[in-house]
Order: C-alpha cells, then sequence, then structure tokens
C-alpha cells in the first residue's frame, strides 16, 4: 500500500495527472478490449453464452427464450447444459457494443429483437454488418435504432437485407438527411416492413 503511494505522489505532486483527453483515450481503449471477439470461447460455451457475456460486458442486456426478464447481471448469467439459454432479444441501450464485437451475433439463431439506443460506437459499419449475418436475415423480426449520433441513410439502406424484418423505429437520428428517400428505398425491398419514423 505504502510503495503504491510513494509511486503515486511524484505524478500528482508535479502536477502530471492524466488530462481528460487521455482519459476518454483509456475508455475508448478498454472498450475495444470489451469487444475483443474469443473465438476460443464461442467453441467452449457456445455462441449464446459467448454472446452473453459479450453484451453484458459492454452494458447491454439480454432476454432468453422462454424467460420475460432481462439478463442484466454478468456475475449472474445462468448457468446449465450447453446450449440451454438461446438469446431472444438484445437492449444495448447506452452499451458501448462497436464493430468489431460483431462476430459473436454470427452464431445466434433465435434473435427476434435488438435495441441500439445512445450506442456511441454504432454506425453505418455496424448496420452493414448486422444486415449481413445470415442468421439475423431469418430471425430478426423488430429493430429500434435511437439516438445514435454516427448512423446515416447509408446504414439504414443497409438493412434492406434482414429480410424477415416486420418493424424498424428510428427515431432521432440526426445522420439522417433523406429520410423520405431512405425510407422508400426500403420499403421497395421490405414490402411486409411497418416502418415507424421519429425524425427531425
Amino acid at each position: 500500500m505504502v510503495l503504491l503511494g510513494k509511486l503515486a505522489q511524484p505524478a500528482h505532486s508535479l502536477g502530471k495527472l492524466p488530462p481528460a483527453g487521455p482519459c476518454r483515450g483509456f475508455w475508448g481503449w478498454l472498450n475495444a478490449v470489451f469487444n475483443k471477439v474469443d473465438y476460443e470461447r464461442i467453441q467452449a460455451v457456445g455462441p449464446d453464452r459467448a454472446a452473453s457475456e459479450w453484451l453484458l460486458r459492454c452494458g447491454a442486456l439480454v432476454r432468453y427464450q422462454g424467460y420475460q426478464k432481462w439478463q442484466q447481471d454478468y456475475s449472474g448469467l445462468p448457468t446449465g447444459p450447453l446450449g440451454k439459454y438461446k438469446i431472444e432479444a438484445i437492449d444495448a441501450t447506452e452499451s458501448c457494443i462497436m464493430y468489431r464485437g460483431f462476430d459473436y451475433l454470427d452464431g445466434l439463431k433465435h434473435v427476434t429483437e435488438i435495441k441500439l439506443q445512445k450506442c456511441i460506437y454504432i454506425q453505418d459499419e455496424c448496420l452493414h454488418r448486422l444486415s449481413e449475418t445470415k442468421n439475423l436475415q431469418k430471425s430478426l423480426l423488430q429493430l429500434k435504432i435511437i439516438s445514435c449520433g454516427n448512423v446515416t441513410d447509408q446504414g439504414i439502406i443497409a438493412l434492406h437485407k434482414l429480410m424477415n424484418l416486420e418493424y424498424l423505429y428510428l427515431s432521432d437520428l440526426p445522420g439522417i438527411r433523406q429520410k423520405e428517400t431512405t425510407a422508400h428505398v426500403l420499403q421497395q425491398a421490405l414490402p411486409n416492413l411497418k416502418l415507424e419514423l421519429n425524425l427531425e
């Protein structure tokens, strides 16, 4: 304890505490670490368990097939036979999920709902990746994208590959500049889609 104090003291006394910029850089680095895909872990525990660990580590919630309660406690993740708990819904509100972690989604076969709200790392590249995910093309029925400032028309249009999508809610997305055109392209590609827009 004393050693730590002595190590920390000179930096403090010289006024060399890290400024806000590097601190933000540290959190960005830490979030990137949280999103690093562990392929061995996916093999060991199955895609749903591995994805649950990733999502909760990043501050998102998951709901399993056949359950009403949202899982939010990482240390309280349910145990049981491999593959017993299948992710049905993801609520990534204010989470730090980012593109580099999206490989965790590849093995999920039962996800019907995803909510992306106030996700600072979600951008067009992420939505392209989401729409390219074969299992999500089949299973995803509802998607909400709210207050994600890095999403533009291109990202939204990329969602046309989610062939079974029934409901898409878009709100507070300042990067959407051509909402009528974007909406038209999506409706043409997905005639059964109910599209709800709350955009300026």
